[in-house]
């Protein structure tokens, strides 16, 4: 069986960005993309690290600059969505940017949990910039240890 190599999405528009801007300073010149540059729309899908063990499953979210009431969490099912917004604090000077590296905008991201999870129980905590999602496993699918008796 051969490995095959995960890309991130968001690096592979990255990439496709970078490409694409390349071939229009070779057809149209520089002055174009320099022009352009700093209001190019960018796909942003934040950064995620999912554990599992046999109780829960905790996902943390990056999301610096994304106030914890601009975030929508639901749970339909095993599919947690979580969708939020990143806005541009300084609008009215966009223009004399140079360069905009950091994604602004809106953002969604959805997960297939594959096990039940308890719905009630599910909490989220946003500190330091990290969204920090706790889904605990419903009751039917945690291991259950089963003493052997003597006799």
């Amino acid at each position: 069986m051969a490995l095959v190599r995960w890309e991130d999405p968001v690096e592979m528009m990255n990439r496709f960005e970078r490409e694409m801007s390349q071939l229009m300073n070779q057809f149209f010149g520089n002055a174009v993309a320099r022009r352009s540059e700093p209001t190019l729309p960018r796909v942003w899908a934040p950064a995620v690290d999912v554990r599992e063990d046999d109780n829960e499953i905790t996902i943390n979210m990056e999301l610096p600059g994304v106030k914890p009431e601009e975030v929508e969490i639901e749970l339909t099912g095993d599919t947690l969505c979580v969708k939020g917004e990143r806005k541009f604090q300084d609008e009215e000077r966009r223009k004399d940017y140079v360069r905009i590296e950091r994604a602004y905008g809106t953002f969604q991201r959805s997960f297939t949990l594959g096990t039940p999870i308890d719905a009630e129980k599910v909490t989220a905590h946003y500190k330091d910039g990290v969204l920090t999602i706790t889904l605990p496993k419903a009751e039917q699918v945690r291991p259950k240890r089963v003493q052997v008796k003597a006799g």
